[in-house]
């Protein structure tokens, strides 16, 4: 028997999120006829009966936690049977998404802590509303099958539980128990199984002082007791990780209470489902050697049952869940397990091999990890969260652009790679994967963009790379493009960290951009870093930049900020001031040979670069006059301002020069040389004095290009005190701000720009060919 009805086509997040079960309650509620089933693209239903148009109304808006709908088509069909069933899923043209990794949901919970429950204190529960999914999804439609689960067939209690849509776990993929799911092991040093519950004697290792690697849901983190002092030294040193800091995890903000401030929105990003980490300021106690000479630090809740078991024990096993809203005195450093920089390590016997001169023993379980995933980094701003590090909790997550095209195929640049695959109106940006300075890192780059084409089911129309032709990026994609004979576009560094925020938030009218950043090549050649531009479209004009400052031996002056102070004072026209000022602050420097290049223009290539800016102050402040890790003086330095707080800038300390074209801040250097004694008001000197001078450059260039509408963009604009200042500029000039939110400002958002960029380009060549044929 057939009865008139309606077909739907929902499309969006989905998946493994519990919508077929919520589609067949609310059917079940309304005495609806029909059934659901997943696809290829998405989700279908057919549905029938006299609540139609309420179950209409009320389907977008009472859906599970995790999903998310974006578009639902309809159209009137004869639906068959009696009664709503869930039907079983079919392949189909991929049009959907695979849902991000979700942390522990307060259920998971609850069943982990009841001494009575099959799942007491499992390391592996998970429902529809929580665990992990793109790190274990080799395919889509998201079905056990196409998971790591694969191999674990459910027992009789567990299929019952994913047969039944009324139980939560009802066709949860990754749904398991002690009985027919993952289990854990604890290895030692020689990688012989250490006797009696894992859980229990890892605890035991850690507040012993011991390193031990731990098996996640995109990788293994490196874990240590965080009060240690000795043990978080010992991991620097055989991570070979200086002064880089490290990620804390506690139970809760009221563990970390003293160590960091965090306030409610840090806390509400802290608990989320995507559960990152997230920078806060530092209290008034510091935990020794884990985020030295820095203002914020990094900390994250445990994500996973597994973590959550260590705390549960530390507490004593105790029933129920009171105990999460105790403060906990164990805190873990949990850092990624990437060791000399190279990809994160996530396969068992990977670990054991790569972590064997770092891990005292290895947290390892049999799940496989179907793709790395690093954890997310953010910070809060006034604006909203801002992304550092884009990656477990987010990917797959697409960002909707507003328009189609093209498949378009990005790879990023050389530092903070990540890819980009614009598919319709999205795009999805890959998980971080790191600079590219070594052959597993270009091995994980490889892999990631066989991954996300696989999940997503998409031959790229156009492949588009950074300009630099030495990018191991760059020889990707000419490859790729050659293998599937598509065109292969190249993208100005600069240009592309613009696009990216254009891209997010749909800016298809002209745009004026500030990219501000380490290095990049431009298009003449040159190695810019702090560029005012104006964007239209897939065009890119330079207005302007920074005055160029020498690199006094190349690369090595970007980790030298001493080298880049002699270098901001000789160009200044105060070199006969180095002397005095290198006694006073590095007495075992010797300026004398640099003094020799610079005069002479030997290996001294110009940069526009702000990032170098940075440096050169940080060396001038004697904040340090050698770097670690990247961006290290940058960081201390915006610290050190944020410490002492608000000054007002210095008049006079910068300069518009060519007709507004040039800023250039090399009138502040005496004021800087003046704060031998006070560093930290050096430090928020410059900042405020750099604010007003970038505010001063791009309002004027505003007022003649007639733009009202500003996007900043680079890795200096994740600089919160710098952005700050800028925000409270523009809008006093009644610009419109807009910035990074939903990639990162850095390199790591590269790829979107750059995927934007080349989609507009494209078709404005097809434009410009069909023009001339028409013409012919």
């Amino acid at each position: 028997m057939s009865l008139s009805g309606r077909q739907l086509r929902i499309r969006g997040l989905v998946q493994g999120v519990g919508f077929r079960p919520y589609v067949w309650r609310l059917a079940g509620e309304l005495g609806l006829s029909g059934w659901v089933r997943n696809d290829g693209a998405g989700v279908s239903l057919g549905v029938a009966g006299d609540r139609i148009d309420e179950f209409l109304q009320r389907l977008p808006l009472e859906v599970p936690a995790l999903a998310r709908i974006d578009a639902i088509e309809t159209l009137a069909a004869e639906i068959g049977g009696e009664g709503f069933v869930i039907l079983d899923s079919i392949a189909g043209t991929v049009a959907t998404a695979i849902g991000p990794d979700a942390a522990i949901c307060p259920d998971c919970i609850e069943d982990i802590c009841a001494p009575v429950n099959r799942r007491w204190r499992y390391a592996f529960s998970t429902c529809t509303h929580c665990g992990p999914r793109f790190t274990v999804s080799r395919q889509i439609p998201y079905d056990r099958a196409q998971t790591s689960l694969a191999g674990f067939p459910l027992c009789s209690r567990c299929a019952a539980e994913y047969g039944d849509p009324a139980d939560r776990r009802f066709h949860a993929e990754t749904t398991c128990c002690p009985d027919c799911g993952p289990q854990l092991s604890l290895l030692d040093g020689e990688g012989q199984p250490l006797a009696g519950d894992p859980l229990v004697e890892t605890l035991r290792l850690l507040r012993a002082g011991m390193i031990v690697a731990i098996k996640g849901l995109g990788g293994f983190h490196l874990a240590c007791d965080a009060r240690n002092a000795a043990a978080v030294d010992e991991l620097r040193q055989r991570k070979q990780r200086e002064e880089k800091p490290f990620a804390v995890m506690g139970l809760n903000p009221a563990s970390l209470a003293g160590l960091a401030r965090i306030d409610e929105a840090e806390a509400a990003l802290l608990r989320s489902a995507a559960a990152p980490v997230v920078l806060c300021a530092k209290g008034e106690s510091e935990l020794a050697g884990v985020a030295p000479g820095l203002a914020w630090l990094g900390v994250m809740l445990p994500a996973t049952p597994l973590h959550l078991l260590l705390w549960h024990e530390a507490a004593g096993r105790p029933a129920g869940t009171a105990w999460l809203a105790e403060a906990s005195d164990l805190l873990l450093v949990m850092t990624s397990a990437n060791p000399h920089g190279e990809p994160l390590v996530m396969a068992n016997d990977e670990a054991r091999a790569r972590l064997a001169e770092i891990a005292d023993a290895w947290l390892l379980h049999d799940r496989d990890i179907v793709t790395r995933c690093d954890d997310s980094v953010l910070r809060m701003t006034p604006a909203g969260p801002a992304f550092i590090r884009r990656a477990r909790g987010y990917v797959p997550l697409p960002i909707t652009l507003s328009r189609g095209g093209p498949s378009v195929l990005a790879v990023g640049g050389f530092l903070k790679n990540t890819v980009c695959l614009l598919k319709g109106k999205e795009a999805y940006l890959s998980q971080h994967i790191g600079g590219l300075d070594n052959a597993a890192a270009v091995g994980f780059l490889e892999e990631t963009v066989s991954h996300l084409l696989g999940i997503l089911d998409v031959r790229p129309d156009l492949v588009v790379h950074d300009l630099h032709p030495d990018y191991p990026s760059t020889h990707l994609a000419a490859s790729l493009a050659g293998e599937w004979d598509v065109p292969l576009l190249a993208v100005p560094h600069h240009q592309a960290h613009v696009a990216a925020i254009c891209a997010e938030h749909g800016l298809d009218e002209p745009v004026l951009g500030l990219a501000i950043d380490g290095v990049g090549l431009g298009p003449d050649g040159g190695l810019w870093g702090g560029e005012l531009l104006r964007l239209e479209g897939g065009s890119c004009q330079r207005l302007g930049h920074l005055s160029p400052l020498a690199l006094p031996g190349g690369d090595r002056a970007a980790r030298e900020p001493w080298r880049m102070a002699v270098s901001a004072l000789h160009g200044a026209g105060f070199g006969y001031r180095v002397g005095g000022w290198l006694n006073q602050y590095y007495p075992a420097r010797d300026a004398g040979p640099l003094l020799t290049m610079l005069a002479r223009n030997l290996r001294c290539p110009p940069t526009t670069s702000l990032g170098r800016w940075f440096d050169a102050a940080a060396g001038l402040l004697g904040i340090r006059d050698l770097m670690h890790y990247e961006g290290q003086a940058a960081m201390e330095l915006e610290g050190l301002a944020a410490r002492h707080g608000e000054v007002a800038p210095q008049a006079g300390s910068y300069a518009l020069r060519e007709g507004g074209a040039v800023l250039d801040l090399s009138p502040l250097l005496p004021a800087l040389m003046g704060c031998k004694e006070n560093a930290a008001y050096g430090a928020a000197l410059f900042h405020a004095t750099l604010a007003a001078g970038l505010a001063e450059w791009l309002i004027g260039a505003a007022q003649r290009e007639k733009i009202k509408v500003v996007a900043v963009g680079g890795g200096c604009a994740m600089n919160a005190l710098l952005m700050a200042a800028l925000r409270s500029h523009f809008e006093a000039a009644g610009l419109t701000l807009y910035e990074a939110r939903q990639a990162p400002a850095n390199d790591g958002g590269l790829a979107l720009g750059q995927a934007w960029t080349a989609r507009w380009i494209f078709k404005e060549m097809k434009n410009v060919s069909g023009n001339s044929g028409a013409g012919g």
